[in-house]
Order: structure tokens, then sequence, then C-alpha cells
């Protein structure tokens, strides 16, 4: 592990958790992901969503639909056991993540010519920082990491940030468990500390009308809300389990080292933001949170990184 003093780990952490979550997230509404599942049997109206969710899941989808609801946190638990309904056998699951594969391949091609042969080229040094991390109460990390390597260099690439982009998940879950969080909580304190207007983000990943109001009642119990929305104590906590993520993930980036860190960012910053106009175009653009400029608290500069806003 690479030892700089001088580092600030944490904000270089967030920093590339930026670019992780956008070589990544795109692809959830791309066109050519979406027809390719279509083509495997969704239905067109919820190809996206379900898509989504097959291709994610898959290296866990023997487990059945319970346990990819537990993993995935704040994804509509209805959505989750529709999809396993309507495709049956989990088998079935594992071709939507051949499909978006394939679609990730066009993707990169069409889009952001020569970002594919960079991830080509980082790919061995980040799986071999993925080998090496600990999977311990990080169950969707370590089913990604379980899966057989691709013998295509750049999809290779793209699945070891996928695989740290799964670490930070799991980690974060568990932050936020920690904190006596449930996932419609979570989803609202998300939502107010980006300045999203009111419940979109758990609107937007499914939750039906009485979870979300129970989410409301429980955070009002705790203090962390009232009858106008989020509270200060609300942002506050909700800053710090990013913070505290951030510092987390550090690791990961401390074991790839600084430089190596840094040049990533540099490499990849520029076809991110092409990716995430991807995004604007294809979902929306309050879509993909992760990926966006975190908003300024009125009363809080903390919630802005210069390093990331810039």
């Amino acid at each position: 592990m690479e030892e700089n003093a001088n580092v600030d780990w944490t904000a270089l952490s967030a920093r590339v958790a930026r670019s992780v979550q956008t070589t990544v997230g795109w692809i959830f509404w791309d066109p050519g992901a979406v027809e390719r599942y279509v083509a495997l049997g969704l239905p067109e109206a919820v190809a996206s969503p379900l898509g989504y969710i097959a291709a994610r899941c898959a290296p866990l989808a023997g487990a059945g639909p319970e346990a990819v609801i537990a993993a995935f946190g704040s994804i509509s638990p209805l959505a989750i056991r529709g999809l396993f309904g309507f495709l049956g056998e989990n088998s079935n699951i594992a071709a939507f993540a051949a499909a978006r594969d394939a679609a990730v391949l066009a993707g990169l091609e069409a889009y952001t010519p020569g970002f594919g042969e960079d991830l080509a080229r980082v790919g061995p040094g980040l799986w071999k920082v993925v080998d090496e991390l600990p999977d311990v109460g990080r169950v969707l990390f370590a089913a990604h990491r379980a899966q057989a390597r691709l013998d295509n260099k750049v999809l290779s690439g793209w699945h070891a940030i996928n695989a740290i982009r799964e670490w930070r998940g799991d980690t974060h879950w568990a932050l936020v468990v920690a904190g006596g969080l449930d996932a419609a909580e979570a989803s609202i304190l998300h939502n107010a500390w980006l300045g999203y207007e009111r419940d979109w983000i758990p609107k937007s990943r499914g939750l039906v009308d009485v979870t979300l109001e129970n989410g409301w009642t429980s955070l009002r119990a705790k203090g962390l809300a009232n009858e106008d929305g989020v509270n200060e104590a609300g942002l506050d906590l909700r800053e710090a389990l990013e913070r505290e993520t951030d510092r987390l993930t550090a690791v990961v980036w401390q074991s790839y080292g600084e430089a190596a860190t840094e040049a990533f960012c540099k490499l990849a910053e520029p076809p991110c933001a092409v990716l995430l106009e991807r995004v604007d175009v294809t979902a929306g653009p309050n879509y993909q949170p992760g990926s966006r400029t975190r908003r300024a608290r009125t009363n809080d500069a903390r919630s802005v990184d210069p390093a990331v806003d810039e």
C-alpha cells in the first residue's frame, strides 16, 4: 500500500467514485442494452429497469429474489420479485448479463472511442486490487468477484471497475444499516441531500407510497425530519454517511497507488462526461445521482468537494 501523508485520500476517493459510477452506470438506460433485453423477452415498457436488475443481479441470482432484494438495498422489492417471477428459472438471468456486456462494448466504441482501450490497459492493475479487497459483509461484491474472468480485455477492465463499484456500494449500505436506517429512510435522506424534488429518488427506484410514508414517519420520530421535510440533523447524517463511505473506500485507491489513481481520474473523467450526457438523454438529468455533482448545503460548505465539483 502506497503511503503519502500529504494525500487527502478521502477527497481522492470521493473524486474517483464519480468516474467509477459513470463508467458502469450509463449502460443501465442505454438503448442498445434495452433492445437486447427486449430480444430476451422483457416487455419493452419495463425492459430498462428489469433488464438492469437482471444484468446486475446475475452473479447472485441463484440465491433467489430475497437475497437480491437484501443486496440491492433501495431497489423496489416488487420489481425484483416480479422479474424473477416473469423469467422463471434463475439461470435465465445470466443471459441478461451477457447482453449488457455486448451493449457495453458497442456503446463504448460508439460514444467514447478510445476509452475501451484505456479500460483494457488499467484492468490488470485494478483486478489485482479487487482480488485483495476484503469481502466479509460485502455479498454483492463477492458474487461479482467470483465470476469467471472474461477474455475480452475491454470488458475485463469494465468488470474490474464494476467490482469496485459494488464494493463501495456494499460498504455504504453497511454504514446505512449501522446508522439505523432502512431503505426508504436512506433514499429520502439521499434525495434531500442532493436537493432533488421531494421523494424523486425513492419514487424512481419503485418504492410504493405506503413504504415511503412509513419512511417519513420514522425519520420524524428519529428527529431527522419534520413536516417541512428533512431537517439539518437528517442532512448532517447523510453527509456523514457519504464522508465515511469515501474514507473507507479510500483503501481501494491507496492499494492502487496515488499516481495510478490520479492517472485513472484524468483518463476517465472526459469520457465519463460524455457518458453522463448519454444518461441525460436516455433517462433524464436526475438519474445516476452517484455521478452528479454534490449540491451545496446552504449553511455547510463541507458538502461541496472542490476536487469533485470543478
